[in-house]
Protein backbone atom coordinates (compact mmCIF):
# COMPACT_ATOMS: atom_id res chain seq x y z
CA UNK A 1 0.00 0.00 0.00
CA UNK A 2 2.61 2.38 0.68
CA UNK A 3 4.31 1.57 -2.54
CA UNK A 4 1.37 2.65 -4.32
CA UNK A 5 1.07 5.94 -2.23
CA UNK A 6 4.51 6.46 -3.34
CA UNK A 7 3.70 5.93 -7.07
CA UNK A 8 0.71 7.81 -6.99
CA UNK A 9 2.72 10.72 -5.39
CA UNK A 10 5.51 10.16 -7.97
CA UNK A 11 2.94 10.53 -10.94
CA UNK A 12 1.40 13.90 -9.35
CA UNK A 13 4.36 15.42 -8.84
CA UNK A 14 5.71 14.91 -12.37
CA UNK A 15 2.38 15.35 -14.31
CA UNK A 16 1.79 18.89 -11.51
CA UNK A 17 5.50 20.04 -12.91
CA UNK A 18 4.31 19.48 -16.70
CA UNK A 19 7.44 16.82 -17.18
CA UNK A 20 5.43 15.02 -20.17
CA UNK A 21 6.22 18.52 -22.21
CA UNK A 22 9.52 16.99 -22.74
CA UNK A 23 9.48 13.58 -22.64
CA UNK A 24 8.50 11.83 -26.07
CA UNK A 25 5.38 12.17 -27.07
CA UNK A 26 3.03 8.85 -25.54
CA UNK A 27 2.03 6.26 -28.44
CA UNK A 28 -1.85 5.40 -26.24
CA UNK A 29 -4.42 7.40 -26.34
CA UNK A 30 -5.16 7.26 -22.84
CA UNK A 31 -1.71 8.83 -21.74
CA UNK A 32 -1.86 11.92 -24.41
CA UNK A 33 -5.55 12.47 -22.95
CA UNK A 34 -4.05 12.00 -19.27
CA UNK A 35 -1.36 14.42 -20.27
CA UNK A 36 -3.94 17.10 -21.76
CA UNK A 37 -6.14 16.75 -19.08
CA UNK A 38 -3.68 18.17 -16.19
CA UNK A 39 -3.70 21.71 -15.83
CA UNK A 40 -0.78 24.11 -16.91
CA UNK A 41 1.09 25.32 -13.60
CA UNK A 42 3.81 27.47 -13.11
CA UNK A 43 5.25 27.35 -16.65
CA UNK A 44 6.87 30.23 -16.59
CA UNK A 45 10.32 28.16 -15.98
CA UNK A 46 11.82 26.06 -18.78
CA UNK A 47 11.54 22.47 -18.36
CA UNK A 48 14.70 21.58 -17.16
CA UNK A 49 13.93 23.91 -14.07
CA UNK A 50 10.39 21.98 -13.65
CA UNK A 51 12.80 18.65 -13.91
CA UNK A 52 14.84 19.84 -10.92
CA UNK A 53 11.88 21.41 -8.53
CA UNK A 54 10.68 17.55 -9.09
CA UNK A 55 12.92 15.74 -8.06
CA UNK A 56 13.91 17.93 -5.02
CA UNK A 57 10.13 17.61 -4.33
CA UNK A 58 10.36 13.75 -4.36
CA UNK A 59 12.68 13.51 -1.28
CA UNK A 60 17.03 12.92 -1.00
CA UNK A 61 17.13 9.82 -3.31
CA UNK A 62 15.57 11.45 -6.35
CA UNK A 63 17.83 14.50 -5.67
CA UNK A 64 20.75 11.89 -6.43
CA UNK A 65 19.73 10.60 -9.12
CA UNK A 66 19.48 13.73 -10.64
CA UNK A 67 22.63 14.73 -10.18
CA UNK A 68 24.03 11.43 -11.37
CA UNK A 69 21.82 12.24 -14.63
CA UNK A 70 23.17 15.83 -15.11
CA UNK A 71 26.62 14.06 -15.98
CA UNK A 72 24.50 12.63 -18.56
CA UNK A 73 25.24 15.30 -21.12
CA UNK A 74 25.37 12.16 -24.20
CA UNK A 75 21.74 11.23 -23.40
CA UNK A 76 20.23 14.78 -22.25
CA UNK A 77 19.16 17.82 -24.06
CA UNK A 78 21.61 20.81 -22.81
CA UNK A 79 18.91 22.77 -21.28
CA UNK A 80 17.80 19.35 -19.60
CA UNK A 81 21.44 18.44 -17.80
CA UNK A 82 22.88 22.36 -16.94
CA UNK A 83 19.57 22.62 -15.05
CA UNK A 84 19.79 19.53 -13.27
CA UNK A 85 23.29 20.25 -12.38
CA UNK A 86 21.63 23.00 -10.30
CA UNK A 87 20.54 20.38 -7.94
CA UNK A 88 22.29 20.14 -4.00
CA UNK A 89 22.55 18.08 -1.02
CA UNK A 90 20.34 20.69 0.84
CA UNK A 91 18.60 17.63 2.38
CA UNK A 92 16.52 18.59 6.14
CA UNK A 93 18.66 17.28 8.68
CA UNK A 94 17.09 14.33 11.11
CA UNK A 95 18.33 15.27 14.65
CA UNK A 96 21.03 15.63 16.63
CA UNK A 97 19.80 12.70 19.42
CA UNK A 98 19.33 10.10 16.48
CA UNK A 99 22.92 10.60 14.95
CA UNK A 100 24.34 10.25 18.82
CA UNK A 101 22.15 7.09 18.98
CA UNK A 102 23.34 5.29 15.57
CA UNK A 103 27.05 6.51 16.63
CA UNK A 104 26.56 4.62 20.01
CA UNK A 105 24.55 1.09 18.19
CA UNK A 106 27.88 1.29 15.90
CA UNK A 107 30.78 1.88 18.20
CA UNK A 108 29.03 -0.27 21.17
CA UNK A 109 29.96 2.75 23.49
CA UNK A 110 28.50 6.15 24.65
CA UNK A 111 29.64 9.23 22.95
CA UNK A 112 31.16 10.73 25.85
CA UNK A 113 33.76 7.46 26.04
CA UNK A 114 35.10 8.55 22.47
CA UNK A 115 34.65 12.32 21.89
CA UNK A 116 35.32 15.19 24.16
CA UNK A 117 32.60 17.06 22.03
CA UNK A 118 30.09 16.34 19.95
CA UNK A 119 28.40 19.05 17.97
CA UNK A 120 24.26 18.33 17.76
CA UNK A 121 23.39 20.21 14.92
CA UNK A 122 24.96 19.03 11.97
CA UNK A 123 27.76 20.70 10.17
CA UNK A 124 26.34 19.67 6.65
CA UNK A 125 23.35 17.35 5.77
CA UNK A 126 23.55 15.26 1.75
CA UNK A 127 20.75 12.75 0.97
CA UNK A 128 22.46 9.94 2.03
CA UNK A 129 24.22 10.92 5.00
CA UNK A 130 25.05 13.91 7.66
CA UNK A 131 28.31 15.38 8.94
CA UNK A 132 28.51 16.41 12.82
CA UNK A 133 31.97 17.95 13.64
CA UNK A 134 33.78 16.31 16.91
CA UNK A 135 36.94 16.26 19.04
CA UNK A 136 38.53 13.06 19.77
CA UNK A 137 39.42 12.43 23.77
CA UNK A 138 43.05 12.47 22.42
CA UNK A 139 42.60 15.96 21.29
CA UNK A 140 42.50 15.31 17.19
CA UNK A 141 39.63 17.50 15.59
CA UNK A 142 37.14 14.97 13.53
CA UNK A 143 33.98 14.84 11.53
CA UNK A 144 31.34 11.89 12.21
CA UNK A 145 29.51 11.22 9.08
CA UNK A 146 26.58 9.24 9.60
CA UNK A 147 23.86 7.48 7.28
CA UNK A 148 20.44 8.51 7.78
CA UNK A 149 18.00 5.89 9.56
CA UNK A 150 15.96 4.15 7.49
CA UNK A 151 17.31 5.35 4.30
CA UNK A 152 18.35 1.86 2.67
CA UNK A 153 14.32 0.71 2.49
CA UNK A 154 13.42 4.03 1.04
CA UNK A 155 15.80 3.76 -1.11
CA UNK A 156 15.10 -0.01 -2.05
CA UNK A 157 11.22 1.13 -2.14
CA UNK A 158 12.22 4.07 -4.68
CA UNK A 159 14.44 2.22 -6.82
CA UNK A 160 11.57 -0.70 -7.37
CA UNK A 161 9.65 2.39 -8.36
CA UNK A 162 11.94 4.27 -10.43
CA UNK A 163 12.59 0.82 -11.98
CA UNK A 164 9.27 0.60 -12.94
CA UNK A 165 9.01 4.36 -14.25
CA UNK A 166 11.78 3.83 -16.36
CA UNK A 167 10.73 0.43 -18.06
CA UNK A 168 7.06 2.06 -18.33
CA UNK A 169 8.50 5.08 -20.84
CA UNK A 170 10.74 2.72 -22.69
CA UNK A 171 7.81 0.90 -23.52
CA UNK A 172 5.08 3.15 -23.82
CA UNK A 173 6.41 6.51 -25.04
CA UNK A 174 7.78 7.00 -29.19
CA UNK A 175 11.87 6.94 -28.83
CA UNK A 176 11.52 5.93 -25.46
CA UNK A 177 14.04 3.29 -25.66
CA UNK A 178 16.88 6.24 -26.93
CA UNK A 179 17.16 7.70 -23.41
CA UNK A 180 18.25 3.98 -22.16
CA UNK A 181 16.61 5.11 -18.21
CA UNK A 182 16.86 1.17 -17.67
CA UNK A 183 20.23 1.57 -18.05
CA UNK A 184 20.56 4.75 -16.11
CA UNK A 185 18.69 3.33 -13.15
CA UNK A 186 20.86 0.18 -12.99
CA UNK A 187 23.78 2.11 -13.03
CA UNK A 188 22.70 4.49 -10.35
CA UNK A 189 21.67 1.13 -8.12
CA UNK A 190 24.81 0.04 -7.96
CA UNK A 191 26.09 3.70 -6.97
CA UNK A 192 24.09 4.83 -4.31
CA UNK A 193 23.83 0.87 -2.60
CA UNK A 194 27.66 1.34 -2.45
CA UNK A 195 27.36 4.79 -0.81
CA UNK A 196 25.35 3.66 1.88
CA UNK A 197 28.21 1.25 3.14
CA UNK A 198 30.52 3.97 5.19
CA UNK A 199 33.17 1.21 5.52
CA UNK A 200 33.74 1.36 1.73
CA UNK A 201 34.28 4.95 1.71
CA UNK A 202 36.52 4.92 4.10
CA UNK A 203 38.60 2.49 2.41
CA UNK A 204 38.15 4.43 -0.56
CA UNK A 205 39.56 7.18 1.28
CA UNK A 206 42.49 5.94 2.66
CA UNK A 207 44.09 4.07 -0.39
CA UNK A 208 43.72 8.10 -2.14
CA UNK A 209 45.39 8.80 1.14
CA UNK A 210 48.13 6.57 0.49
CA UNK A 211 48.44 7.30 -3.25
CA UNK A 212 49.05 10.98 -2.09
CA UNK A 213 51.46 11.08 0.71
CA UNK A 214 53.81 13.71 0.75
CA UNK A 215 52.25 15.10 -2.43
CA UNK A 216 52.70 19.04 -2.67
CA UNK A 217 49.49 20.25 -4.27
CA UNK A 218 46.73 17.06 -2.73
CA UNK A 219 45.54 15.97 0.60
CA UNK A 220 43.55 13.92 1.24
CA UNK A 221 42.18 13.50 5.43
CA UNK A 222 43.03 10.39 7.20
CA UNK A 223 40.26 7.75 8.43
CA UNK A 224 40.08 7.17 12.09
CA UNK A 225 39.62 2.82 11.89
CA UNK A 226 38.56 2.40 15.89
CA UNK A 227 35.56 4.60 15.32
CA UNK A 228 34.48 3.56 11.68
CA UNK A 229 31.74 1.51 11.13
CA UNK A 230 29.14 0.48 8.31
CA UNK A 231 27.03 3.37 9.17
CA UNK A 232 29.70 5.98 10.99
CA UNK A 233 32.83 7.31 10.13
CA UNK A 234 34.95 9.11 11.68
CA UNK A 235 37.44 11.23 9.47
CA UNK A 236 40.08 14.20 10.36
CA UNK A 237 38.83 16.95 9.98
CA UNK A 238 39.98 19.64 7.15
CA UNK A 239 39.97 23.55 6.54
CA UNK A 240 40.00 25.26 3.57
CA UNK A 241 38.61 27.64 1.05
CA UNK A 242 35.60 25.63 -1.13
CA UNK A 243 36.67 25.88 -4.39
CA UNK A 244 33.42 27.50 -5.66
CA UNK A 245 34.05 31.08 -3.66
CA UNK A 246 36.52 32.36 -6.59
CA UNK A 247 36.42 35.56 -5.24
CA UNK A 248 37.66 34.51 -2.08
CA UNK A 249 40.70 32.87 -4.14
CA UNK A 250 40.88 36.48 -6.42
CA UNK A 251 40.99 38.54 -3.25
CA UNK A 252 43.77 37.04 -2.04
CA UNK A 253 45.95 37.13 -4.81
CA UNK A 254 46.09 32.93 -5.59
CA UNK A 255 47.99 32.11 -8.35
CA UNK A 256 44.26 30.90 -10.52
CA UNK A 257 46.29 29.61 -13.33
CA UNK A 258 48.27 27.00 -11.31
CA UNK A 259 45.17 26.18 -9.27
CA UNK A 260 43.62 25.26 -12.05
CA UNK A 261 46.48 22.90 -13.93
CA UNK A 262 47.28 21.57 -10.71
CA UNK A 263 43.64 20.17 -10.68
CA UNK A 264 43.90 19.16 -14.08
CA UNK A 265 46.86 17.23 -13.07
CA UNK A 266 45.55 15.68 -9.98
CA UNK A 267 42.91 14.30 -11.87
CA UNK A 268 45.41 12.57 -14.69
CA UNK A 269 47.60 11.27 -12.01
CA UNK A 270 44.54 9.24 -10.32
CA UNK A 271 43.52 7.77 -13.44
CA UNK A 272 46.64 6.96 -15.58
CA UNK A 273 49.44 6.74 -12.21
CA UNK A 274 46.97 5.78 -9.35
CA UNK A 275 44.57 3.81 -11.31
CA UNK A 276 41.70 5.00 -9.25
CA UNK A 277 40.30 7.91 -8.95
CA UNK A 278 37.59 10.22 -7.04
CA UNK A 279 34.26 10.64 -9.27
CA UNK A 280 32.49 12.38 -7.44
CA UNK A 281 34.52 16.14 -7.61
CA UNK A 282 31.65 18.79 -7.61
CA UNK A 283 32.77 21.73 -5.66
CA UNK A 284 31.18 20.94 -2.39
CA UNK A 285 34.24 17.91 -2.44
CA UNK A 286 36.87 19.70 -3.21
CA UNK A 287 38.73 22.75 -1.05
CA UNK A 288 42.02 24.66 -0.88
CA UNK A 289 44.36 25.83 1.26
CA UNK A 290 45.55 29.15 0.11
CA UNK A 291 48.30 30.10 3.15
CA UNK A 292 50.69 30.03 0.08
CA UNK A 293 48.77 31.88 -2.41
CA UNK A 294 51.48 30.85 -4.69
CA UNK A 295 51.78 27.33 -3.75
CA UNK A 296 47.94 26.43 -3.34
CA UNK A 297 47.01 22.84 -2.37
CA UNK A 298 43.60 21.38 -2.83
CA UNK A 299 42.04 18.96 -0.19
CA UNK A 300 39.38 16.30 -1.04
CA UNK A 301 36.50 14.45 0.87
CA UNK A 302 33.83 12.41 0.22
CA UNK A 303 35.45 9.24 -1.32
CA UNK A 304 31.89 7.13 -1.87
CA UNK A 305 32.03 7.26 -5.75
CA UNK A 306 34.99 6.32 -7.13
CA UNK A 307 36.32 4.90 -10.77
CA UNK A 308 38.93 2.40 -11.85
CA UNK A 309 40.44 1.60 -14.68
CA UNK A 310 42.45 -1.47 -15.62
CA UNK A 311 46.05 -1.37 -17.66
CA UNK A 312 44.47 -2.09 -21.34
CA UNK A 313 41.87 0.87 -20.69
CA UNK A 314 44.41 3.18 -19.41
CA UNK A 315 46.52 2.38 -22.41
CA UNK A 316 43.76 2.38 -25.07
CA UNK A 317 42.37 5.82 -23.55
CA UNK A 318 45.68 7.34 -23.28
CA UNK A 319 46.38 6.28 -27.07
CA UNK A 320 43.01 7.36 -28.63
CA UNK A 321 43.28 10.96 -26.65
CA UNK A 322 46.66 11.24 -28.01
CA UNK A 323 45.67 10.33 -31.38
CA UNK A 324 42.43 12.17 -31.21
CA UNK A 325 45.02 15.19 -30.55
CA UNK A 326 47.12 14.56 -33.71
CA UNK A 327 43.40 14.10 -35.53
CA UNK A 328 44.71 10.46 -36.10
CA UNK A 329 41.23 8.83 -36.43
CA UNK A 330 42.68 5.83 -38.31
CA UNK A 331 44.21 4.98 -35.43
CA UNK A 332 41.47 5.93 -32.89
CA UNK A 333 38.86 3.71 -34.74
CA UNK A 334 41.91 0.99 -34.87
CA UNK A 335 42.02 1.10 -30.98
CA UNK A 336 38.54 0.68 -30.84
CA UNK A 337 38.17 -2.73 -32.13
CA UNK A 338 41.37 -3.68 -30.88
CA UNK A 339 40.23 -2.90 -27.24
CA UNK A 340 37.07 -4.53 -27.68
CA UNK A 341 35.42 -1.04 -27.23
CA UNK A 342 33.13 -1.49 -30.28
CA UNK A 343 32.75 -5.17 -32.37
CA UNK A 344 35.40 -7.07 -34.06
CA UNK A 345 33.76 -7.12 -37.43
CA UNK A 346 33.01 -2.96 -37.68
CA UNK A 347 33.90 -1.77 -40.74
CA UNK A 348 36.86 0.40 -39.55
CA UNK A 349 37.19 3.06 -42.75
CA UNK A 350 33.13 3.71 -41.85
CA UNK A 351 33.87 4.16 -38.27
CA UNK A 352 37.01 6.32 -39.18
CA UNK A 353 35.00 8.04 -41.78
CA UNK A 354 32.13 8.94 -38.66
CA UNK A 355 34.57 9.87 -36.22
CA UNK A 356 35.99 12.22 -38.33
CA UNK A 357 32.33 13.76 -39.39
CA UNK A 358 32.06 14.27 -35.90
CA UNK A 359 35.41 15.69 -35.06
CA UNK A 360 36.56 17.88 -37.40
CA UNK A 361 34.23 21.04 -36.35
CA UNK A 362 35.70 20.75 -32.82
CA UNK A 363 39.29 21.39 -33.88
CA UNK A 364 38.52 24.14 -36.13
CA UNK A 365 38.70 26.02 -32.58
CA UNK A 366 41.60 27.27 -30.86
CA UNK A 367 43.65 24.31 -28.87
CA UNK A 368 42.08 26.33 -25.86
CA UNK A 369 38.62 26.58 -26.82
CA UNK A 370 38.06 22.80 -26.97
CA UNK A 371 36.61 21.08 -24.60
CA UNK A 372 38.03 17.53 -23.64
CA UNK A 373 34.41 16.40 -21.99
CA UNK A 374 33.02 17.08 -24.62
CA UNK A 375 35.52 15.59 -27.46
CA UNK A 376 34.64 11.97 -25.07
CA UNK A 377 31.00 12.56 -25.44
CA UNK A 378 30.94 13.23 -29.16
CA UNK A 379 33.48 9.96 -29.37
CA UNK A 380 30.89 7.80 -27.13
CA UNK A 381 28.32 8.70 -29.31
CA UNK A 382 29.79 7.96 -32.26
CA UNK A 383 31.11 4.43 -30.80
CA UNK A 384 27.53 4.33 -30.17
CA UNK A 385 26.18 3.79 -33.49
CA UNK A 386 28.97 0.95 -34.36
CA UNK A 387 27.57 -0.74 -31.32
CA UNK A 388 29.77 0.01 -28.62
CA UNK A 389 29.26 -1.53 -25.18
CA UNK A 390 28.38 0.49 -22.20
CA UNK A 391 31.65 0.83 -20.51
CA UNK A 392 31.16 1.84 -17.02
CA UNK A 393 34.56 3.08 -15.71
CA UNK A 394 34.53 5.20 -19.30
CA UNK A 395 31.09 6.84 -18.32
CA UNK A 396 32.87 7.64 -14.73
CA UNK A 397 35.71 8.87 -16.27
CA UNK A 398 33.77 11.06 -18.54
CA UNK A 399 31.20 12.72 -15.86
CA UNK A 400 34.76 13.08 -13.54
CA UNK A 401 36.42 14.98 -16.44
CA UNK A 402 33.47 17.63 -17.35
CA UNK A 403 33.68 18.39 -13.58
CA UNK A 404 37.45 18.62 -13.61
CA UNK A 405 36.95 20.71 -17.01
CA UNK A 406 34.24 22.63 -15.62
CA UNK A 407 35.67 23.54 -12.57
CA UNK A 408 39.33 24.44 -14.04
CA UNK A 409 37.69 26.21 -16.69
CA UNK A 410 35.60 28.45 -14.11
CA UNK A 411 38.96 29.16 -12.24
CA UNK A 412 41.01 30.27 -14.99
CA UNK A 413 39.10 30.71 -18.20
CA UNK A 414 42.40 30.48 -20.50
CA UNK A 415 42.86 26.63 -19.09
CA UNK A 416 43.99 25.43 -22.35
CA UNK A 417 43.75 21.07 -21.04
CA UNK A 418 45.33 19.82 -24.17
CA UNK A 419 48.64 22.20 -23.15
CA UNK A 420 48.56 20.09 -19.88
CA UNK A 421 47.05 16.90 -20.68
CA UNK A 422 48.64 16.05 -23.57
CA UNK A 423 52.46 16.29 -22.25
CA UNK A 424 51.02 13.87 -19.51
CA UNK A 425 49.87 11.37 -21.48
CA UNK A 426 53.00 11.49 -23.68
CA UNK A 427 55.19 10.60 -20.90
CA UNK A 428 52.79 7.96 -19.51
CA UNK A 429 52.74 6.20 -22.72
CA UNK A 430 56.32 6.37 -23.48
CA UNK A 431 57.19 5.29 -19.23
CA UNK A 432 54.50 2.26 -19.62
CA UNK A 433 54.23 1.33 -22.69
CA UNK A 434 58.06 1.17 -23.74
CA UNK A 435 61.38 -0.64 -22.60
CA UNK A 436 60.83 0.90 -19.30
CA UNK A 437 57.57 0.34 -18.60
CA UNK A 438 58.40 -3.49 -19.55
CA UNK A 439 61.12 -3.52 -17.24
CA UNK A 440 59.42 -2.58 -14.76
CA UNK A 441 56.54 -4.54 -15.15
CA UNK A 442 59.02 -7.50 -15.30
CA UNK A 443 59.91 -6.89 -11.85
CA UNK A 444 56.85 -6.38 -10.13
CA UNK A 445 55.79 -9.86 -11.59
CA UNK A 446 59.04 -11.59 -11.81
CA UNK A 447 58.23 -12.63 -8.24
CA UNK A 448 54.72 -14.15 -9.14
CA UNK A 449 56.12 -15.35 -12.31
CA UNK A 450 58.91 -17.18 -10.36
CA UNK A 451 56.36 -19.32 -8.59
CA UNK A 452 54.23 -19.91 -11.79
CA UNK A 453 57.34 -21.46 -13.40
CA UNK A 454 57.23 -24.72 -12.20
CA UNK A 455 53.60 -25.45 -12.79
CA UNK A 456 54.12 -24.15 -16.52
CA UNK A 457 56.93 -26.50 -16.97
CA UNK A 458 54.69 -29.34 -15.61
CA UNK A 459 51.96 -27.98 -18.04
CA UNK A 460 54.39 -28.11 -20.59
CA UNK A 461 55.87 -31.82 -19.71
CA UNK A 462 52.60 -33.07 -19.58
CA UNK A 463 51.39 -31.68 -22.90
CA UNK A 464 52.11 -34.57 -25.24
CA UNK A 465 50.16 -37.16 -23.00
CA UNK A 466 47.01 -34.63 -22.47
CA UNK A 467 46.90 -34.48 -26.57
CA UNK A 468 47.11 -38.25 -26.80
CA UNK A 469 44.15 -39.08 -23.73
CA UNK A 470 42.22 -36.13 -26.23
CA UNK A 471 43.13 -37.78 -29.27
CA UNK A 472 41.94 -41.01 -28.23
CA UNK A 473 38.94 -39.47 -26.72
CA UNK A 474 38.02 -37.80 -30.13
CA UNK A 475 38.90 -41.32 -31.84
CA UNK A 476 36.08 -42.40 -29.41
CA UNK A 477 33.52 -39.71 -30.55
CA UNK A 478 34.31 -40.33 -33.83
CA UNK A 479 33.61 -44.20 -33.53
CA UNK A 480 30.65 -43.43 -31.33
CA UNK A 481 29.64 -40.96 -34.23
CA UNK A 482 29.80 -43.46 -36.85
CA UNK A 483 27.67 -46.12 -35.16
CA UNK A 484 25.48 -43.40 -34.43
CA UNK A 485 25.00 -42.88 -37.95
CA UNK A 486 24.76 -46.32 -39.04
CA UNK A 487 21.94 -46.91 -36.70
CA UNK A 488 19.90 -43.99 -37.71
CA UNK A 489 20.23 -44.99 -41.45
CA UNK A 490 18.87 -48.53 -40.17
CA UNK A 491 16.49 -47.17 -38.51
CA UNK A 492 15.56 -44.88 -41.75
CA UNK A 493 15.59 -48.25 -43.40
CA UNK A 494 12.83 -49.99 -41.46
CA UNK A 495 10.56 -46.73 -41.68
CA UNK A 496 11.23 -47.15 -45.50
CA UNK A 497 10.41 -50.47 -45.24
CA UNK A 498 7.81 -50.21 -42.84
CA UNK A 499 5.95 -47.76 -45.18
CA UNK A 500 6.04 -49.52 -47.94
CA UNK A 501 4.65 -52.42 -46.73
CA UNK A 502 2.12 -50.61 -45.36
CA UNK A 503 1.38 -48.63 -48.85
CA UNK A 504 1.01 -52.39 -50.70
CA UNK A 505 -0.69 -53.86 -47.85
CA UNK A 506 -3.29 -50.50 -48.19
CA UNK A 507 -3.17 -51.29 -51.79
CA UNK A 508 -4.03 -54.57 -51.98
CA UNK A 509 -6.95 -54.37 -49.13
CA UNK A 510 -8.58 -51.33 -52.06
CA UNK A 511 -8.52 -53.77 -54.52
CA UNK A 512 -10.11 -56.55 -52.43
CA UNK A 513 -12.32 -54.05 -51.35
CA UNK A 514 -13.75 -52.85 -54.40
CA UNK A 515 -14.02 -56.80 -55.66
CA UNK A 516 -10.45 -57.20 -57.44
CA UNK A 517 -9.22 -59.69 -55.49
CA UNK A 518 -9.37 -61.99 -58.46
CA UNK A 519 -6.87 -59.88 -60.30
CA UNK A 520 -4.59 -59.21 -57.27
CA UNK A 521 -4.24 -62.80 -57.10
CA UNK A 522 -3.34 -62.71 -60.84
CA UNK A 523 -0.71 -60.05 -60.09
CA UNK A 524 0.96 -60.58 -57.11
CA UNK A 525 4.08 -61.46 -58.23
CA UNK A 526 4.52 -57.99 -59.99
CA UNK A 527 3.42 -56.65 -56.61
CA UNK A 528 6.46 -57.82 -55.16
CA UNK A 529 9.46 -57.40 -57.43
CA UNK A 530 8.13 -53.87 -57.63
CA UNK A 531 8.31 -54.04 -53.80
CA UNK A 532 11.46 -55.63 -53.91
CA UNK A 533 13.29 -53.15 -56.16
CA UNK A 534 11.93 -49.82 -54.42
CA UNK A 535 13.63 -51.82 -50.76
CA UNK A 536 17.15 -52.26 -53.07
CA UNK A 537 17.28 -48.40 -54.33
CA UNK A 538 16.94 -47.73 -50.67
CA UNK A 539 19.71 -49.73 -49.28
Amino acid sequence: MSSTFRLLKIVRVLFAERIDEFLPQPKRGPLRALSWIIPKVRMRRSRGERLRDALQALGPVFVKFGQMLSTRRDLLPPDIAAALAELQDRVKPFPGAVAREIVEKDLEASVEDIFSEFASEPMASASVAQVHAAQLKTGEEVIVKVIRPGIAKVIEEDLKLMMTLAKFVEKNFVDGKRLKLVQVVSDYRVTILDELDLMREAANTALIRRNFENSPICYVPQIYWDYTRRNTMVEERIYGVPISQIHVFKEKQVNMEKLAERGVEIFFTQVFDHSFFHADMHPGNVFVDINDPENPIYKAIDFGIVGTLDPESQAYLAQNLIAFFDRDYRAVAELHVESGWVPKTTNVGEFESAIRTVCEPIFQKPLGEISFGVLLIRLFEVARRFQMEVQPQLVLLQKTLLNIEGLGRELYPELDLWKTGKPFLERWVKERLGPKGILEYTKRNGSRWVVQFPKLTNSLLEAPERMSRLESLQLHQTEALVDLAKEAKRQRRGRHVASLIGIVGLGIAGFALSGQSAWMTQHWPLFVGILSLVLLIRR
